[in-house]
């Protein structure tokens, strides 16, 4: 070994700490399933009327739609084409026009994303309701654990100091400088008060709301959407939004530690920063 070479020193750990309850993890990995099917069969459901519209009905002598996905007829042969809010957007291939060109689909969203891979309502409608009660039942029972277990209080519900510290926290997640903490960040507690307080609630209530069943049980679900139609487009909203958590969710996971994050959602214990502070029950 050479005289300049100096001997590595042991890279440092923070201690591991049990931060995921049994009630936290099993929901979680019951949410991830059934949100995946609840997207592929959704998009299924749409499919079937690729629009959405704002108010109490879709027009037919106006036009309320504020998405209209599907083929049309040019020239150059048919397209697919996608209208927001009136600005048209040529989407072959990926919407409303997809598939080999010899063999075109002419669907909204793609077999590939839809439950089934071919044209079925009725099978995405049972697929949708089944994961749809499951998906509730979950999200009721983490409530009622989170909230006699205190991870809601200490962990979701933002305090004071969390909204103070989040312009620093959002800056350091830009910068991918990413804490390890022994509790969630303030980003990271505001995003999950959002999800569950607000997004998870919005696309039950509005899911419900696009039931005649239930709107003759609960009538007041139209009147606090706007009709079933402002609805359906809510809850398309919604969805998206999740999407697009999930996907931000797991660049972060990946960021901060794969391995780290996951072991946390199978066995409870997850590895600190160095930094953090050793409390009685922590693990070297």
């Amino acid at each position: 070994m050479s005289q300049d070479a100096k001997p590595s020193l042991p890279v440092a750990k923070g201690p591991l700490i049990y931060r995921q309850s049994i009630w936290t993890r099993l929901t979680h990995w019951v949410w991830a399933i059934c949100l995946f099917f609840l997207l592929l069969s959704g998009l299924q459901i749409f499919n079937a009327h690729p629009a959405l519209y704002i108010g109490q009905e879709s027009g037919f002598e106006y036009d309320n739609a504020v998405l209209r996905i599907g083929a049309v007829n040019t020239p150059d042969g048919p397209r697919g084409r996608t209208i927001v809010f009136g600005q048209t957007f040529d989407t072959t291939g990926l919407l409303g026009m997809s598939g080999p060109e010899a063999n075109p689909s002419y669907t909204a969203f793609p077999g590939a994303v839809t439950i089934p891979s071919f044209r079925d309502l009725a099978s995405g409608r049972v697929v949708h309701f089944f994961f749809g009660w499951i998906f509730v039942g979950a999200l009721f029972v983490w409530f009622l654990a989170s909230f006699i277990n205190g991870h809601l209080r200490r962990d979701i519900v933002p305090k004071g100091a969390d909204l103070s510290g989040l312009p620093r926290d959002v800056l350091d997640h830009a910068r991918f400088r990413l804490h390890r903490g022994r509790r969630y960040s303030p980003l990271q507690k505001l995003s999950y008060f959002i999800v569950f307080f607000v997004l998870f609630p919005l696309i039950v209530l509005t899911g419900l709301t696009m039931s005649p069943g239930m709107d003759a049980a609960w009538p007041w679900l139209l009147d606090i959407f706007g009709g079933r139609q402002t609805a359906r487009s809510i809850h398309f909203a919604v969805m998206v939004l999740l999407v697009l958590f999930f996907i931000i969710h797991i660049v972060m996971v990946l960021l901060a530690g794969p391995l780290n994050g996951l072991r946390s959602m199978i066995t409870g214990w997850y590895r600190t920063g160095p930094a953090t502070p050793r409390q009685e029950g922590d693990r070297s």
